[in-house]
């Protein structure tokens, strides 16, 4: 198979005057790309690194993401993207981890780390670690089972774990993102997610076609919805909590987003009436896909023409991976029962990094299992219920979180929400929900719990709701219910 490598060649060739990428700071054509990745190569070559030596990345988004990506890919080496917003400690376990001969990035994050290998900042040295090298490709040996990256998970049940994905990995899930978001030659990609996650997978797609990117280093709602006009960016990737704060925005103009053809939504999971809200405002230019780190952005596309039609499910089985439900042992489920989604194919990691157990329990017979829940229709959909340690068992019966949280979002006061299990003596497990109401609106929670009543069976509705001024997040936007649920037992223990 095709690696990273051979594409950046073609595409550098074929579209050397072309725009390739651009930020705030500078912009660089295919052959200016090709040139400062190349010599990014033969400066890491030159000093003694090796294929398989791991380098960390530790940078808001900006133009030398993609210059890295490119050389690592030429050279063989592995890259580490670590999310700028983790803690210190958590930023210097990953590289430890990784066991990183290299960190490059900027000099305010680099100093809040205890890091003992090289370092490269971008504002110091940067450019001297590029000086007198060579602009050609270097002579490496790269295959497609190579490793290209290792990403860490949000580590939201302990310990980060890191997913160690292939060339053949990141090209599968460009090949399945391209279907995804129907990107064609005239597209311009724009990147406001962090380029160390989702948001750079869709970056790789941009080789395939030779398209331009264009780098927010920030997200603003009025901010980003004037340059993405301006940009005239066509498609981005964007996580539910991005959307959401981008059209509740007061000044919002939707037609500024007019050029928008598709809006990768992915990351995590998103209410349908929040879901229906962006639609009504935006049109049908969301593409939905369902992923993990250790299987990217696409184990199942929900196309943009369907999507109005299917708002609870996140599509059906991606072009580049098998996908089955299984009971707790192990066998495949009936169409529209409750199961394990598990998954295997090329989109799929290799193992996760130094940690074998976490890989035997996670990979059975070629088979990932993702810890997710969820059942599929008779056409083919899938529709994710929860995470498997999330569900909540009140009275022998299974409440999934995600389902109440559906029925809360349905409120019209209702801004977000969140549902985790309480320890019970009487029933096991109880709900309990954390809302979060949207601006000068106000409901009492006998009121929201009534409402749950409505619209699903009486065992379901929280037996508690707390009303607070906001939710917990990860660097990503994906409601941290874990935290909220430790908190809450910290409070009860006393």
């Amino acid at each position: 198979m095709i690696t990273l490598s051979q594409i950046i060649k073609k595409t550098c060739t074929q579209y050397a005057e072309k725009i390739a990428v651009v930020d705030k700071r500078r912009e660089l054509s295919y052959q200016q790309l090709k040139e400062e990745a190349c010599q990014l190569a033969s400066a890491l070559l030159s000093r003694g690194f090796q294929k398989g030596d791991r380098i960390g990345i530790l940078s808001a988004n900006r133009v030398e993401h993609i210059v890295i990506d490119l050389a690592v890919a030429m050279t063989g080496l592995i890259k580490v993207p670590i999310n700028i917003k983790l803690h210190p400690k958590e930023i210097q376990f990953i590289l430890e981890n990784a066991k990183a001969s290299l960190v490059i990035g900027e000099i305010s994050l680099l100093r809040t780390i205890d890091f003992t290998g090289d370092r490269v900042t971008f504002e110091n040295d940067y450019n001297s670690f590029l000086a007198n090298t060579d602009s050609e490709y270097p002579d490496c040996s790269v295959i497609d089972t190579d490793s290209f990256a290792i990403m860490y998970t949000s580590g939201t049940t302990g310990r980060p774990k890191g997913a160690v994905l292939s060339h053949r990995a990141i090209i599968a899930s460009a090949q399945s993102l391209i279907m995804a978001c129907e990107l064609g030659y005239e597209d311009t990609i724009g990147h406001v997610a962090p380029l160390t996650h989702g948001s750079n997978f869709l970056a790789q797609c941009a080789l395939f076609f030779g398209l331009k990117q264009v780098i927010f280093d920030k997200f603003d709602p009025k901010f980003i919805a004037d340059q993405l006009e301006k940009e005239r960016v066509t498609t981005i990737f964007m996580v539910p909590t991005i959307v959401n704060l981008m059209i509740q925005e007061e000044s919002f103009e939707p037609r500024k987003l007019r050029f928008l053809k598709s809006i990768n939504m992915a990351g995590a999971p998103i209410a349908s009436e929040k879901l229906q809200v962006a639609l009504d405002k935006l049109g049908p230019i969301f593409a939905e896909t369902y992923g993990l780190v250790e299987a990217p952005m696409a184990i199942t596309i929900m196309p943009k023409h369907k999507l109005p039609h299917y708002l609870s499910s996140c599509g059906a089985v991606g072009p580049m991976v098998e996908m089955i439900l299984r009971d707790e042992d192990g066998n495949e489920v009936h169409q529209g029962k409750v199961g394990e989604i598990t998954c295997k194919g090329p989109l799929v990691m290799d193992k996760y990094w130094a940690n074998e157990e976490a890989t035997s329990n996670a990979i059975k017979d070629g088979w990932f299992y993702t810890g997710d829940l969820g059942w599929i229709d008779p056409f083919g959909h899938l529709y994710l219920i929860d995470r498997k340690n999330d569900v909540i068992i009140s009275g022998g019966m299974n409440i999934y979180p995600r389902e109440v949280e559906e029925a809360l979002n349905l409120h019209k006061a209702v801004k977000e929400a969140c549902v985790f299990g309480v320890e019970n003596e009487k029933w096991g497990e109880s709900v309990y929900a954390h809302v979060v109401l949207k601006y000068n609106m106000t409901v009492e929670e006998s009121q929201l719990v009534s409402h749950c009543k409505e619209h699903m069976a009486s065992y379901k509705k929280p037996a508690y709701i707390e009303i607070v001024p906001s939710l917990p997040k990860s660097p990503y936007g994906k409601i941290l219910r874990r935290e909220l649920k430790k908190s809450y037992e910290e409070g009860v223990k006393g």
